[in-house]
């Protein structure tokens, strides 16, 4: 068994496909038309095989918008990616406009920081500690 496939809700599949891509370095993987939606997905391009994160439009379930607005309200990370260095990509992050809601913070074996994607969504980075 392996992960091929997560998703998370978006705002907006066009403006979280430029910002995954345009500002956090992912990589269009597919953009096939499905109605008025799109099956919409982006890869690492550390990894261009790998796991894809579909991005899914939230207003296709009413529980949605319940269910993110709580864990935002609780700062509660909808997804998590794993980075090299926090400090650097925050740092590089900070630098292309992205707003921070948690800075770098050592959390005993990692350092991690969370991020507003702008489609909804809290996003945490993590590396393992020095």
């Amino acid at each position: 068994m392996r992960i091929e496939l997560t998703s998370i809700f978006v705002d907006d599949q066009r403006a979280a496909l430029a910002f995954y891509t345009d500002v956090l370095g992912f990589t269009k993987r597919h953009d096939i038309p499905l109605g008025e939606a799109a099956w919409l997905t982006v890869v690492s391009p550390e990894a261009p095989d790998g796991p894809e994160l579909l991005l899914e439009p939230a207003g296709g379930h009413p529980a949605v918008k319940p269910y993110r607005d709580a864990l935002a309200e609780d700062g509660i990370p909808l997804v998590q990616f794993a980075v090299d260095d926090v400090a650097a990509e925050h740092e590089r992050l900070t630098a292309r406009g992205v707003v921070f809601t948690q800075p770098p913070t050592d959390a005993g074996p990692v350092v991690m920081a969370v991020f507003d994607d702008t489609c909804g969504n809290l996003v945490q980075i993590v590396s393992p500690a020095a």
